[in-house]
Order: structure tokens, then sequence, then C-alpha cells
């Protein structure tokens, strides 16, 4: 047995390789194993390992948990290398259930997730004072169903900022859950394709143009939305963290 290394389960980060952690680098240039996310993950990050590789994108939940157990009862130190944050739609809880039922340790590794990655492109602060204070993370029910409570329509209601994953492929449906859920038809939406990426592309629109922008430019998969007033250009919206009038441990307001 393998007593010394757990499995790590790594977040790969959004795509651009400078943007997995350091202890996640680490972690790959010493495995043995690495069985990894190959529809999503950057083949740039498995450049000069000497671990065996094992590319999860055909494989059921039985066959890659087999992976993962086969290399750690060998002495291997093994990665499971997710995308992005493996958190967040990660469909890591499954594997570990799996390890759990063979007493096979495990550590997560967190990523970069393709939220903030996607924030970044768009040059957007997800949270402004007195516009919102709250991002919900979320998806639009598809092949994958959604609590009843948790639809589109529901969350809208709060008007926060909203991530919606996995989703662009139905943007009419989006924008209808959206619009229905209270969100007015001239709301700031925009979607980032593939973010941090050499070929990422972004697309700003508002709720009653979206949809016709994301068909015109072609964009089916691999990108986020990102719905809210925080996106609207020119917000007078400032904290009271540098307000030269704001006392707080640090330093006294004038």
């Amino acid at each position: 047995m393998n007593a010394t290394n757990p499995i790590y389960f790594v977040g790969a980060g959004p795509g651009d390789p400078e943007l997995l952690t350091i202890k996640g680098r680490r972690l790959l240039d010493e495995a043995d194993v690495i069985v990894y996310a190959g529809s999503l993950v950057n083949p740039a990050l498995l450049t000069g390992l000497h671990a065996r590789l094992h590319n999860s994108a055909g494989l059921n939940l039985d066959e890659t948990s087999a992976l993962l157990i086969e290399g750690y009862q060998r002495g291997n130190k093994v990665v499971r290398l997710h995308t992005g944050d493996p958190a967040i739609y990660g469909a890591i809880k499954e594997q570990m259930l799996r390890l759990d039922e063979e007493n096979i340790p495990y550590a997560v590794v967190p990523g970069v997730t393709s939220a903030t990655a996607s924030a970044a492109a768009l040059k957007a602060e997800l949270t402004l004072p007195e516009i919102s204070q709250t991002v919900i993370i979320t998806r639009q029910a598809g092949r994958t169903p959604v609590p009843e409570k948790e639809s589109l329509q529901l969350l809208a209601s709060h008007q926060a900022t909203m991530m919606i994953f996995l989703s662009v492929g139905m943007i009419d449906t989006v924008v209808s859950e959206l619009m229905a859920g209270g969100y007015p038809a001239t709301t700031p939406i925009a979607v980032v394709e593939k973010a941090s990426w050499p070929d990422e592309r972004t697309v700003s629109g508002t709720l009653a143009t979206i949809a016709r922008q994301i068909k015109e430019a072609g964009i089916t998969k691999t990108a986020m939305i990102i719905v809210g007033e925080v996106l609207a250009g020119q917000l007078k919206s400032e904290s009271k963290l540098y307000d030269k009038e704001f006392s707080h441990e640090f330093r006294q307001g004038s």
C-alpha cells in the first residue's frame, strides 16, 4: 500500500498553463500516474512529465476510479487532474466515494476557476458596493437536471451577479429564464469563450441582443455567461476601504 502519498485531485485552472498553482505544478512534476480530463485540460500542462498519462475523456466512472486505485495500490504518486477548480462542476465527489470504499486517502488542490478567469477577461469586478454583493454560480437545466428551486428564473429574482456555466448552447432559454425572473432586457450580459486560452473570445451585449450575438459568433460550448449590472461600463461605485473619510484598523479617516 501507499500510506505516505494520498491521491491528489488537482485543479488545472481555466486553460493558461501559468494559472496552474505552484503546488499543482509540483505534484504534476512528481507524479507517476496522471489521469486527466482530456477534453478540457490544456496539453501544455502535460509536456515533459515522466508520469504515465491516462486521458479520462472516453472513460466512465468505474474505469477512471480503477486507474486511480490501481496506481495507489502499486505505490505510485497519483494525480487526478481536473479543469478549473474541481469543486465546481468537477464531478469529484463520486470519485472520492469510490476511494472511501477502498480506504484510500486523498487530498484536493484548488485551482483557478473559469468564473474568475472570465471576470479577468472582461476586466470586471463581480461585487460592486451598492450594485451587487452576491455572486450566484449556477447552470441551466439540460441533460443534467437542476433542482426546481434553483431554476434560473427563481435565482434571477435576486438581481445579483450570475455566473452561468455549461449553458451557452441553450442561450435562448437562458435569456428567457433570466428575463422571466426579473432582469430587464437592458441588463448587461457577456459571454467568454475559452477564458485564458490563446483563442479566448468575449462577446458583450444586453439580454435583448446576446442570443443573436452568440449565434453570429458561432459559440456553442466551453464558454461562461456573466450577467448583472456590475458589467455596466461607467458605474460610480467606490468601496469604503479606500474612502479618505472612512476609518478602519490601519487608517484614520479625515
